[in-house]
């Protein structure tokens, strides 16, 4: 494949020549092992290790599926990535677990394909939370509600899907049929980039070996309690599309805490926002005040309880979030002048 094929555009051919490295090359990172990667490349895949100490140990600016690096050959040992090229966006939730640190899912994407089940698994308000974290990456949502075989009323799905997406597309389809999976190649164009997002059981498995025409993931079958499965996709992926398109598959995700501010949760809600505009108060929490026209709609019937409180929850959680970051960029800096202020005790004990 060729640079365009694997997405390579101006944007990327600026932040490479700005490196001035004459022996590097640019390369696309397609897997992700923790301590190593795959990188493609105009001359192949390879194994590679990026270059120890510096930036690209951990954060946002360790390299992601996804990523455009500057890397270089070595004899007898895995390239070297050396550098990571300016990402044009990125996928990023809160890592899992009780630290305030972000973790980069994919890098580099253009269309961000929302995939939710027609089965027991079916949430609104799932979809909404995906539709924010994609508003923050920079990438174009597409919601795909999979699994239609397995459901009596798509129809109605659909239009519960079109409630919350705010323009965004919805289509429904069957990976398992293949029903419905044309609607999905206008998008898959030679050098575009797209990443499937969903939680375990919604089929992401059995897609990604529909659009590639042969099998290349594990499926397995969902409980039949709850609809929900087992992660068969055990680490993210970038892999060529035959259309020459760019598809990153990734691991269910049961825990999907988000790492995106409060103004991409007013897009998720652009109808909540449009309504605030109607309040008495400009800064109405839309809870008891008067004259509070989101509270109107409510009350009305135009606006769902369930989708207000999706709202409100997932603002939480920005309010949240940023709170931590905060606290957690004190506690930096008071680590930082603390090992300031130790050295500058060794130094001046030498000069004893």
């Amino acid at each position: 494949m060729n640079l365009t094929e694997l997405g390579w555009d101006e944007h990327f051919e600026k932040s490479f020549a700005g490196l001035g490295d004459a022996q590097a090359f640019p390369a696309r990172v397609a897997s992700d092992y923790g301590t190593s990667y795959l990188i493609l490349t105009e001359r192949g895949d390879r194994p590679a290790e990026a270059a120890r100490g510096g930036s690209l140990a951990s954060g946002l600016t360790r390299p992601a599926v996804g990523d455009w690096v500057a890397a270089r050959e070595r004899p007898n040992a895995p390239t070297q990535i050396l550098a990571l090229l300016d990402r044009r966006g990125a996928f990023v939730r809160k890592a899992p677990g009780k630290a305030t640190a972000p973790q980069v899912l994919a890098a580099n994407v253009d269309w961000a394909f929302l995939i939710c089940g027609l089965d027991g698994d079916f949430s609104p308000r799932r979809i909404e939370r995906y539709l924010t974290l994609t508003w923050e990456s920079g990438a174009t949502p597409v919601v795909v509600l999979n699994k239609a075989d397995l459901c009596d009323d798509a129809q109605t799905r659909m239009r519960e899907a079109e409630e919350v997406a705010m323009g965004a597309p919805v289509h429904v389809i069957s990976a398992a049929t293949g029903n419905g999976l044309g609607e999905l190649q206008p998008y898959l164009a030679c050098g575009k980039t797209a990443v499937l997002l969903g939680s375990s059981g919604t089929g992401k498995s059995t897609l990604v070996n529909a659009l590639m025409g042969r099998t290349v993931q594990e499926t397995q079958a969902v409980r039949e309690d709850d609809s929900r499965g087992r992660h068969t996709t055990t680490r993210r992926e970038l892999m060529p599309l035959p259309s020459r398109a760019l598809l990153i598959d990734t691991p269910g995700m049961r825990e999907l805490q988000l790492w995106a501010s409060e103004e991409s949760i007013e897009e998720t809600f652009d109808d909540i926002r449009a309504l605030a505009v109607g309040c008495r108060f400009r800064d109405c929490t839309h809870e008891q005040e008067p004259g509070c026209a989101v509270r109107q709609a409510i009350d009305e019937g135009f606006l769902s309880d369930a989708r207000f409180n999706g709202y409100r929850k997932l603002k939480r959680e920005a309010q949240y979030l940023a709170r931590a970051q905060d606290r957690s960029a004190q506690l930096a800096e008071k680590a930082r002048w603390r090992r300031i202020a130790m050295d500058v005790r060794r130094i001046e004990k030498g000069k004893r």
